[in-house]
């Protein structure tokens, strides 16, 4: 069972910035970062491919950014100019299918392993 840690989060104020890190062991696998804020469902945001191809949701296009570090085995999901609305709890998964140059994928149903959660606060 793979299990990824994610850290990072915190408390941060309108247009203020934080970097999230996601841990994963035996690398190489399409990662995608999820949120889920009170009441609503788990959404994708973003999403890396194993060749570093990426996707994200237009709400956040423009402010944040997935990357990888394959020597650390870690996922990154800087987010710049947070708002109020980016206010969730934010989860790391990895997908254990996929071929080299498929496309990352956005829904939830599509990953097999997750991490635990961080929560992301934005308020002023």
């Amino acid at each position: 069972q793979l299990q990824l840690v994610e850290s990072g989060g915190g408390l941060v104020q309108p247009g203020g910035s934080l970097r999230l890190s996601c841990a994963v062991p035996g690398f190489n696998f399409p990662i995608g970062w999820f949120r889920q804020a009170p009441g609503k469902e788990r959404e994708g945001v973003s999403c890396i491919n194993r060749i570093d191809r990426t996707n994200s949701a237009e709400s956040v296009k423009g402010r944040f950014t997935i990357s990888r570090n394959n020597a650390r085995n870690t996922a990154y999901l800087q987010m710049n100019n947070l708002k109020p609305e980016d206010t969730a709890v934010y989860y790391c998964a990895a997908r254990s299918s996929g071929g080299l140059f498929s496309d990352c994928r956005m829904e939830a149903v599509d990953y097999d392993y997750w991490g635990q959660g961080t929560q992301v606060t934005v308020s002023s």
